[in-house]
């Protein structure tokens, strides 16, 4: 009647009434009391399902016979949610919902089927930290950028502008400007005022054309050599230039209203305009005008619908007809030099 794993049923006990009338009241006895443990712990004793969530296994039908000290354990309280029974089924269904995904519910989870929490990558403001160092090296890329486009002139001479010279007061009392190496610059990067004191320059050097919209411009402390005077052509809007003490100003007097010496520098200041101070007026064509073009100096400009010597041709320049010229004199005198030069080395 009994067996390791359990208890067989209604069958069993059944059969063995039947077999023997000795064990007739024995198997009646032990079959009612274990339904009546069944109906106690709350679950059918033949046909029952346990409950979603439940930590016990219930029995669809009542199986194998238990021992008597399986059932003394099965009347303890369950000592964790995962408890279940001995049977097949009962590993089955103690698995929960993963049973039906063909794996076993893991140590940390209870087998009460809980839905498993999904972890997702973070997507909110911590996720913008990320972004500010490569913000932060753009930024530095572009000032370095900005940096390596400064015009050569600026960087001609070491070090920055002084704090106290004239260049910087000028650049800190005017809007929108900002100094840079030796250099005043508007937003646009057009040079305004050039510091370049204390540089030991002879001449102001092959990139100094390079500052002719400058309005200041202070070479003191330099030892300057030459004359000065086609060195500031195109510095139109020039109006105040600091030298050295034993250098004239470019034009002498009559290109400035006041020239200033002092112990160690001397000062230009305001431009003249040699256009309108001029009294000669056939000094530029008829078809022509004057325009000043730096410090003392000045040119001739002809008007528009005029080109050539002294003004005198009307019209627009040809193009087509000077590089036509141009080519068919270019390639006649190539062929002639192919010519020669291929007999002299066919007799050779």
């Amino acid at each position: 009647m009994f067996t390791e794993g359990g208890w067989r049923g209604p069958s069993f006990c059944e059969a063995a009434t039947s077999a023997s009338g000795r064990g007739e009241h024995r198997a009646e006895g032990v079959c009612s009391r274990l339904r009546e443990a069944a109906r106690r712990r709350g679950r059918p004793s033949l046909k029952g399902k346990r409950k979603r969530g439940s930590a016990s296994v219930p029995e669809r039908e009542l199986g194998r016979m238990k021992t008597s000290a399986e059932l003394h354990e099965q009347e303890k309280p369950p000592s964790s949610p995962r408890a279940t029974g001995p049977g097949r089924l009962g590993h089955a269904r103690g698995r929960g919902p993963d049973a039906l995904r063909g794996g076993a519910a893991g140590p940390g989870r209870a087998s009460s089927g809980a839905p498993r929490e999904r972890k997702m990558a973070p997507h909110g403001p911590g996720s913008l930290t990320t972004l500010v160092p490569w913000a932060a090296a753009l930024l530095l890329a572009l000032g370095v950028e900005r940096a390596l486009a400064l015009p050569e002139i600026c960087t001609q001479c070491p070090g920055s502008v002084q704090n106290l010279s004239k260049v910087a007061l000028y650049c800190k009392t005017t809007r929108e400007l900002m100094l840079h190496a030796r250099c005043c610059l508007n937003q646009k990067g057009t040079i305004l005022g050039l510091d370049l004191q204390n540089c030991s320059l002879e001449d102001p050097g092959p990139n100094f054309h390079q500052a002719h919209t400058t309005v200041i411009i202070d070479l003191q402390a330099n030892p300057l050599k030459g004359d000065l005077a086609n060195t500031f052509r195109g510095f139109t809007q020039l109006q105040t230039l600091i030298l050295p003490q034993d250098v004239n100003c470019p034009g002498g007097i009559n290109a400035w209203n006041t020239i200033t010496s002092y112990i160690d520098n001397q000062i230009c200041q305001g431009q003249k305009n040699l256009c309108n101070n001029t009294g000669d007026p056939e000094m530029c064509p008829e078809n022509g005008s004057c325009v000043p073009d730096g410090p003392g100096l000045l040119q001739c400009v002809c008007a528009d619908g005029f080109h050539g010597y002294k003004c005198m041709r009307q019209g627009s320049f040809s193009l087509l007809m000077f590089f036509g010229i141009l080519g068919s004199t270019t390639l006649s005198v190539s062929i002639l030099l192919w010519a020669t030069q291929r007999r002299k080395a066919k007799t050779s």
